[in-house]
């Protein structure tokens, strides 16, 4: 990390304002960057910038390099002639300006995008092919899968009806490959404009002096363009089915552990050719953030393995993880550009020598300090150098939600009179003031917490499916002069001071 003190806002794309339905990497963005620069901070961390899966979630992604197409700008659409202004208002993005409509944006938003290809692929020709070849080691597969996918009506990987394509039969990927041309062409010409504009807006935040935080999952989701064509990088019982699946065991979030169902790697054939899917992938982020949150860091440690037909991640067990080897393929694989881990959940000792031994910063959350028992290493007194130091993140309640709902009343009166909190302050920003005090290098709040939001605008609820889940938006309005300029006041007064 920087030997500077700093600090930063966690926002997702998705969740900045704008006209529709969305948020996008067009005016919305570069305002939110606006607002952080005014507001004195230093980063401005994203959640995983691929395509949503099941259940919405970025963490469940048909793809580990692709970036989320209903992120595209529709008005940079217009002001390139691919779209006309009267195409886009008659089109319905939802009526609230709270929460994301998915079923809205795969319905209403992508014959939109279509448009925009179909004028679009004559007279970008040359920038769409030079991008081609630019990304040729995964873009190719991932259009191609994604073209299928379409064809098949959405159905997941598992449930494809052509076992010589589940299968990768040089004569049947050929065959599809002239058959879905042009629906090729259109997946391609998506991520052609998603890169183009997260360039754009990452040169305009940089320009600010702000540095973009991004998140890489550890895990690839079952229904994936890398479990289909590199099948052999997992543990699968035959071609797209996963013998053995990821989870955790039970804690916080759920007695009977959270079954997240990604596939498991064969860190064996990871390791025998020098972890080269995992240096290009880190290569990839790079080129996108300046920082990289490792999610379920861990995981690199010890993982757990639950069998493919389990309903539940209780009949699971601990395995050994690549270690200090991945990482340092890592380190080589991607100099220059920092690494934080999600070093959350229960650790026994040995995972937390591992991480310790890595020299990589993890994570500090405020809202796991508050045994009134123990002396927690998350208490801000506790808190070290080498960490980024959160109020809450977007798996857990907001600190209002905590402080009010979540919380035990005796953990609720320690930190009441730890932090010190009034009401007349604001609860929520005596928890800002409390992190922003930290001695950690980066101190960071998601924009829920700077709004003092509470249950309603929490981001995503581990071990469920449906509901607000990561549909949270934030109103334009609440990104306004006096917000920023008390944020300003905090990170001054704490010396995380950007300019």
């Amino acid at each position: 990390m920087d030997n500077r003190r700093s600090s930063g806002i966690v926002l997702h794309i998705s969740s900045l304002p704008g006209p529709y339905g969305i948020g996008t990497l067009g005016a919305g963005a570069r305002g939110f960057a606006d607002f952080l620069k005014a507001a004195g901070q230093s980063y401005w961390q994203m959640l995983p910038l691929v395509p949503t899966g099941f259940g919405d979630s970025p963490y469940q992604s048909c793809s580990s390099r692709a970036g989320n197409p209903y992120f595209i700008d529709l008005d940079t659409l217009i002001e390139d002639g691919l779209l006309e202004r009267a195409e886009v208002e008659a089109v319905s993005f939802g009526e609230s300006v709270d929460h994301v409509d998915y079923g809205l944006m795969y319905e209403n938003r992508l014959p939109l995008l279509r448009k925009a290809f179909e004028r679009g692929k004559k007279p970008l020709a040359k920038k769409l092919g030079e991008f081609d070849s630019r990304n040729e080691d995964w873009l190719r597969d991932y259009a191609l899968f994604m073209a299928l996918k379409s064809s098949y009506g959405m159905l997941p990987l598992s449930e494809w009806p052509d076992a010589d394509i589940v299968a990768r039969k040089p004569g049947a990927l050929k065959k599809a490959e002239l058959v879905l041309a042009d629906e090729i062409a259109f997946y391609k010409f998506l991520q052609y404009e998603f890169f183009a504009q997260f360039s754009a807006l990452k040169e305009y935040v940089n320009g600010l002096g702000i540095k973009i935080i991004g998140d890489l999952p550890i895990y690839v989701a079952e229904d994936s363009v890398e479990v289909w064509a590199e099948g052999e990088l997992f543990l699968l019982d035959r071609p797209a089915i996963p013998s053995v699946v990821a989870g955790v065991p039970p804690d916080m979030y759920s007695e009977t552990g959270q079954l997240w169902g990604n596939p498991i790697y064969d860190w064996e054939r990871h390791e025998r050719d020098g972890f080269k899917w995992w240096t290009g992938r880190l290569k990839h982020m790079s080129g996108l953030c300046d920082l990289i949150r490792i999610d379920h860091f861990r995981g690199f440690h010890t993982y757990w393995e639950v069998g493919a037909c389990k309903e539940t991640a209780l009949d699971g067990r601990w395995r050994k993880g690549p270690g200090m080897k991945l990482i340092s393929a890592l380190r080589g694989a991607a100099s220059g550009v920092e690494i934080v881990a999600e070093d959350l959940g229960d650790l026994d000792d040995k995972a937390r020598r591992f991480i310790e031994k890595t020299g990589i910063p993890g994570m500090s959350v405020l809202i796991y300090a508050f045994d009134p028992d123990g002396d927690s290493l998350y208490l801000p007194h506790n808190i070290g150098w080498n960490r980024v130091a959160y109020t809450s993140t977007h798996d857990s309640p907001t600190f209002l939600d905590w402080l009010t709902g979540d919380s035990t009343q005796n953990e609720r009166d320690f930190a009441w009179s730890y932090l010190r909190l009034r009401e007349d302050e604001g609860l929520s920003w005596g928890a800002v003031k409390s992190v922003w005090s930290t001695p950690a290098g980066i101190a960071m709040a998601p924009m829920q917490d700077i709004l003092g939001l509470g249950a309603d605008a929490r981001m995503n609820r581990p071990s469920t499916l449906g509901g607000l889940n990561w549909r949270w938006r934030v109103r334009s309005e609440a990104l306004n002069e006096d917000v920023a300029a008390r944020l300003r006041e905090v990170t001054r007064v704490y010396r995380r001071m950007n300019g």
